[in-house]
């Protein structure tokens, strides 16, 4: 049975949203197995990705287990078309009222882009799911931490230039996932079609967030 809902348990199992973009269909569908075995459960195609929809398709036909979305979503006709293919959930590099709104309208998560505290804080009072701090590998974990004292209610997700030297940094900074797109989904094993090096390269991050959590478990 196909699954049409976002579950927040599977996400929270494994909180990472791989951000896949510019791989072409042939390569995503060596890659969604391998990227699934390696035990994460959430992926978003971006909307600037050629055939953006069969990607997002493929995967939600195949792999009905896994949460997959829309990224790069900016306007409410990005909105229109990554609901159209059966997004389960939205993801934008901005803050655009509409888009939120909507999402929150009709129940589904949304996680739009912010970087300064007044951002971030306006994001979520439109009702994101999740605020994705972005580009946060520019301005390193100790930022997030940071922002994470006063405006330690909301849920940040943070994105961009996180890899295998920062993510522990990231994790101890309590935030509630992460965004990661080339640092995981590598291009030259994708281009070299090196398929078990990608694997390991994929296990070497879950065993990193599955020490983490496994260690913060009261």
């Amino acid at each position: 049975m196909k699954k049409n809902k976002f579950s927040w348990d599977k996400f929270k199992q494994m909180p990472v949203i791989g951000i896949v973009r510019g791989i072409s269909i042939d390569d995503f569908k060596n890659i969604l197995p391998i990227y699934i075995k390696a035990g994460f459960t959430t992926i978003e195609v971006t909307m600037n990705t050629n055939d953006v929809e069969s990607l997002v398709r493929h995967a939600i036909k195949e792999y009905p287990d896994i949460n997959v979305g829309t990224g790069t979503v900016c306007s409410l006709k990005d909105l229109e078309h990554a609901l159209n293919f059966g997004s389960q959930f939205i993801v934008s590099p901005i803050i655009n009222y509409d888009v939120i709104k909507t999402c929150v309208k009709y129940n589904i998560p949304v996680f739009p882009g912010a970087l300064t505290p007044t951002e971030i804080y306006s994001a979520w009072e439109l009702g994101a799911s999740a605020v994705k701090v972005y580009p946060a590998g520019n301005f390193g974990a100790g930022y997030i931490k940071d922002v994470k004292g006063p405006l330690n209610d909301i849920k940040i997700i943070p994105t961009g230039g996180i890899n295998l030297d920062n993510i522990q940094r990231f994790l101890d900074a309590g935030v509630e996932g992460l965004g990661i797109g080339s640092p995981l989904f590598d291009n030259t094993l994708i281009n070299s079609q090196n398929w078990l090096a990608l694997e390991n390269h994929f296990l070497k991050f879950t065993r990193i967030l599955q020490n983490h959590y496994k260690k913060n478990i009261k």
